[in-house]
């Protein structure tokens, strides 16, 4: 029996920083992010959106432009590392939202629950699906990654921001893709990217020696968080390049061959924090897996260093590139990082490519290297379904992120620092955060949202 992806849908914040103006307005040579990370836009949320909307938004396109029956979806799984509650997951507001919209308990009977491991937790929420879906093929499951990519203004991950949402159904039978039973992993404890909760002294803030209440605060530490995480590019690259490659030759002793498997993969689809990472980080692996190995092993440090930058220089691996990874950049560069949805929204850009290409990829397989910091990578693939195509055409990708509307940086920086208190774009056909409680005791920072029309 095949179990795969049956139907997808998106949502992405509507307005974008170009990446040129960023650039401009921090003194960085623009073709260095444009041409040398493949970053052309990054997208943000309005100031009536966060990770609710945007997973309502792409959740309420999954099940209207499918006509999905919800007595036959058993689990709405949530995959991101944008919680805006430290025990009410999003999963449960999406619930409540979509029996605003389809009928009151018309979910009640469906298991919800939020998955958290940076970006990896969206195909963790994925893979437990399928399992379930392998047990009940009757009955569907449906997964949501919804994401923000916050960084701190002048960082060195400020130009890799990015906001929005994917949700796809789980099924037996599937339209679009079929995953193979084999799954690689490498899973490690580290601190490359992480959000931890900060502690400051009352006093700091107060400039009051006394443990006096504050805004209710009785300990005289007060606990921050923050959206924007603490990390290190490099060795996060390093954890990334190490975790993908650990699960990679896993996978491939799963498979119980010695063929160079990315050979087999029509395309590669990667998490892409930006949009050139994926194809800067395979290098190693495409030397490694060759069919005449070009690492022979015997090379110092600096010498393997140096034989994987002439790899990726060469003119085979930049074809390679182009033929396998490209059309999952396309999307990611207009987009930005969208965390859990990354790997996914590289998916969708990929079919979305082939489909205006008109190019038939039935058969087909794909290669899906997941990771996510802390740090975790998952090496899978699927087989294109012959239906693909019809459950790409209502979708329309490209020509939605064409519609995005672009911002001044003064306006980008207002946003950032949560100074602007107006729409940018009012919102139309949408789910907003309408407000958040202030009053009632009982429901202090409760969040509600309605549907506008």
């Amino acid at each position: 029996m095949k179990i795969g992806i049956d139907a997808l849908a998106f949502d992405v914040a509507k307005i974008h920083l170009p990446i040129k103006t960023l650039a401009t307005a921090r003194n960085i040579d623009p073709e260095k992010l444009e041409k040398g990370l493949g970053l052309l836009q990054m997208t943000l949320p309005d100031i009536h959106q966060d990770t609710v909307v945007f997973g309502a938004n792409a959740l309420t396109k999954l099940i209207r432009d499918n006509n999905l029956i919800l007595a036959e979806i058993a689990r709405i799984y949530v995959g991101t590392e944008s919680a805006i509650d430290g025990s009410k997951p999003i999963s449960s507001f999406l619930i409540a939202l979509m029996e605003q919209q389809f009928g009151e308990n018309s979910l009640s009977e469906c298991d919800v629950v939020d998955f958290t491991f940076a970006c990896i937790g969206g195909v963790d929420a994925m893979q437990n699906c399928i399992d379930f879906v392998q047990l009940h093929p009757t009955k569907k499951a449906i997964v949501v990654t919804t994401d923000f990519a916050k960084y701190d203004l002048n960082s060195t991950g400020e130009y890799t921001q990015g906001a929005g949402a994917v949700a796809l159904v789980i099924a037996s039978n599937p339209r679009i893709i079929a995953f193979d039973t084999h799954w690689g992993v490498s899973t490690k404890g580290v601190f490359d990217f992480f959000k931890p909760y900060r502690t400051l002294s009352k006093k700091e803030i107060t400039g009051n020696e006394n443990n006096e209440p504050w805004f209710d605060n009785l300990e005289s530490e007060i606990e921050i968080h923050k959206d924007q995480p603490v990390f290190d590019g490099q060795y996060s690259n390093q954890c990334y390049m190490d975790r993908t490659k650990a699960a990679y030759f896993s996978f491939r002793k799963l498979k119980n061959t010695t063929e160079t498997i990315y050979d087999f993969w029509e395309s590669i689809v990667m998490h892409l924090p930006y949009a050139f990472q994926g194809r800067r980080m395979l290098s190693e692996i495409y030397a490694l897996d060759a069919q005449n190995t070009i690492i022979s092993g015997d090379e110092t440090p600096a010498e393997y260093q140096n034989k994987l930058k002439d790899i990726s220089k060469s003119e085979a691996y930049r074809s390679f590139v182009t033929q396998k990874l490209q059309p999952a950049e396309i999307a990611s560069s207009l987009i930005g990082n969208l965390y859990t949805g990354s790997i996914f929204m590289g998916l969708l850009s990929t079919l979305a490519h082939f489909y205006d290409n008109e190019i038939e990829i039935s058969s087909k397989k794909f290669g899906f290297l997941a990771y996510g910091s802390g740090s975790k990578s998952k090496v899978f693939e699927g087989t294109i379904q012959p239906d693909w195509k019809l459950a790409l055409s209502n979708i329309h990708l490209f020509e939605t992120l064409n519609e995005s509307s672009a911002i001044d940086f003064e306006t980008y920086e207002k946003l950032h620092k949560k100074e602007q208190k107006i729409s940018v774009r009012a919102p139309k056909n949408e789910w907003i955060l309408d407000r958040i409680e202030q009053e009632n005791p009982v429901l202090a920072g409760a969040r509600y949202y309605k549907w506008v029309e």
